[in-house]
């Protein structure tokens, strides 16, 4: 069985952080809330506790049952788990003077500490905490200061318990992921043995015990995380995969017939259905971003389910559910108030009466694209851009129309072309033009003209949940407004969209 690290959510934006370093030490780990901790069996192999929002001084702070596993597993605290176990065990947390945010050094550690191994004196740490630990019980012990924070790291003597007010998975902490490795596989004795091969082995052997003889249905949209979760199905079940792919006519231009194309060379079994003008129907006259995301999922089950229902005894539906999306629909104090329409989880229709299979619900996007490479996917499917679930319908601001549609796809065409032929399609996280609802004057030959804008979108990140615009070169853009105007009846104006998320998100609707 698969050893692993539980880490214990208090609700701060950096504990999906968290997981994603420990997974990049080849160590399995899980997120829960604190207010729902499984039940832990033998092979979880140490805890880590999360920051959060709240202070441990507060009446509704969140709480944690240390002593039920302080004699169990090693745990790791940070930032408000440190403060939290400091405080509930005799120790004191204040407000500090000043805000303990940014950058600090670690002037004082204590030499021969296992959790600080191989981590240079004044160490550069990331600090961000508005309360502080100013004392800690007798039997806790100070194993790292920095100039302003005495307590910066601590130990509980005699244990394997230990707490630091600084962020590890950061990297403005410089040895952060050395401390976390010393923590995991120093006192944790993890084995750093979790793989893209070792998953692709495991799952598929899973699969097989799980579905037996059983045939499976999966929608393919074409981008990484259906394509990946197909082929592991295929490995483990071959023609008892049945994959539909739905034009719902509001994908790139051409890419229904390319992506089916490139499907049917992996071996897939895939069926295209060209669903276009039921789509087309149901949002004519929606301008609400909801309302169109609704309605493109309500379509889409129901072309989904009359295909389904061609085939003979189908028992599963296979879905590309990523972790991410798995977390997103828990929140810390309880079912999350508001979960995306188009998310993965947990929007299956009761009538489908199909039990769902999801082999990626472990997995981080990056992780997801690495057991596509262990899979020998074709790259230009693993390196495609995100692209939403509701396609160029939250692209298209305002009503859709097919002709809004085919103006899109021409303009978004020309930006994508221009991206891979300049090399920058793979230095890019996401990129996408957005068609807006403006009209502007414009001047082409003799004639003044009154046409649509379209504003250019490009992103860095490395999960989308924090994201900054790309600077692409002026050359580059200037080249690709111009061919749009020239060549995309009804644009006369292209804008570059220079926001960064947080505060804007990286589509517009």
């Amino acid at each position: 069985m698969q050893e692993k690290i539980i880490i214990l959510d208090f609700g701060s934006q950096f504990t999906q952080l968290i997981a994603r370093r420990v997974r990049e030490l080849n160590i399995y780990c899980e997120i829960h809330p604190f207010n729902n901790v499984p039940e832990f069996d033998e092979t979880v192999k140490g805890i880590i506790l999360s920051g959060s929002p709240y202070s441990v001084r507060q009446a509704d702070a969140p709480h944690f049952d240390y002593k039920r596993y302080k004699d169990q597993f090693p745990i790791l605290a940070v930032c408000y788990g440190a403060q939290y176990l400091a405080h509930f065990n005799g120790g004191e947390v204040q407000a500090s003077s000043t805000r303990e945010y940014g950058r600090a050094n670690l002037q004082y550690i204590k030499p021969f500490n296992p959790l600080f191994k191989d981590v240079p004196a004044n160490s550069q740490v990331w600090m961000s905490h508005a309360d502080t630990i100013v004392s800690i019980a007798d039997d806790f012990e100070v194993i790292a200061s920095t100039d302003s924070v005495r307590v910066a790291a601590y130990q509980v003597t005699g244990s394997k318990t230990y707490g630091i007010q600084f962020h590890p998975e950061v990297t403005h902490s410089t040895d952060g992921k050395q401390l976390l490795q010393n923590f995991l596989v120093d006192i944790c004795h993890c084995v750093q043995d979790w793989t893209p091969d070792s998953f692709v082995e495991t799952t598929i052997a899973e699969l097989k015990a799980q579905l037996g003889d059983d045939k499976v249905v999966l929608g393919l949209s074409g981008g990484v995380d259906s394509s990946v979760a197909a082929v592991l199905l295929h490995h483990a079940i071959g023609k008892n995969l049945h994959c539909i792919f739905v034009d719902n006519g509001l994908l790139r231009k051409d890419e229904f017939q390319s992506v089916l194309d490139s499907y049917q060379h992996m071996g897939l079994n895939v069926k295209g259905v060209d669903a276009k003008q039921r789509f087309y129907d149901a949002l004519a006259g929606l301008s609400d971003p909801e309302k169109k995301r609704k309605a493109i999922g309500r379509v889409f089950i129901e072309v989904f389910d009359d295909e389904a229902n061609q085939l003979t005894d189908v028992k599963w539906l296979g879905q590309g559910t990523i972790y991410p999306d798995v977390i997103e629909s828990i929140s810390v104090k309880g079912p999350s108030a508001t979960i995306k329409s188009h998310h993965n989880v947990g929007g299956l229709p009761d009538f489908m009466k199909l039990k769902v299979v999801e082999p990626l619900k472990t997995l981080f996007k990056d992780e997801v694209r690495k057991v596509g490479r262990s899979l020998k996917i074709d790259p230009n499917i693993l390196g495609r851009h995100p692209f939403p679930g509701p396609g160029l319908a939250i692209r298209i601001l305002g009503d859709v129309t097919p002709e809004k549609v085919a103006i899109l796809q021409e303009a978004d065409a020309i930006y994508i072309n221009n991206l891979k032929s300049a090399g920058l399609y793979d230095k890019v996280w996401q990129a996408g033009t957005i068609y807006l609802p403006v009209q502007s004057v414009g001047v082409m030959g003799d004639e003044r003209t009154y046409e649509n804008v379209v504003c250019l979108r490009a992103v860095e990140s490395l999960d989308g949940m924090t994201a900054d615009w790309c600077h692409l070169p002026y050359d580059v853009l200037a080249k690709i407004s111009n061919e749009i105007i020239n060549n995309v009846k009804g644009i006369n104006r292209v804008v570059y969209d220079i926001s960064s998320k947080p505060p804007a998100t990286i589509e517009w609707e």
